[in-house]
């Protein structure tokens, strides 16, 4: 039986239509949304977005409502299936990642952690 592999990394269309906007002036064809996670804050894993003006050997490169995205291969597994947002509120704006592989997350938001980390909880600092 063949095992359909999830997407991972998809856009909203308000993420892609704000990266649109970010990206509209930019002559480079090559830019893109870097999405990585790294560890930190106190749930383990914390996630981090950039533009990026090309993708590394390590990356994989994929497209999302017609914006690049490079993950790097330590963030596949930790990012599979998710999908990128852009809110826009009056508590703020910004990019969301909805992260299908988080069993839990900080009170902040801004961390979280997956079922495979038994790594120990740290303080919340923002």
């Amino acid at each position: 039986m063949l095992e359909v592999q999830p997407t991972v990394v998809s856009l909203t269309d308000a993420a892609a239509a704000k990266l649109h906007d970010l990206t509209a002036e930019e002559k480079n064809p090559a830019i893109g949304l870097r999405v990585y996670v790294y560890s930190g804050g106190c749930s383990g894993f914390r996630y981090g977005m950039m533009l990026e003006d090309a993708p590394t050997a390590d990356d994989k490169v994929l497209e999302a409502n017609g914006v690049k995205v490079y993950v790097d291969g330590n963030s596949v597994d930790l990012l599979k299936g998710s999908q990128i947002d852009y809110v826009d509120t009056l508590m703020g704006a910004g990019f969301t990642v909805n992260n299908p592989n988080a069993v839990a997350a900080c009170g902040c938001g801004s961390s979280f952690r997956t079922a495979d980390d038994s790594g120990q909880a740290r303080g919340c600092a923002h």
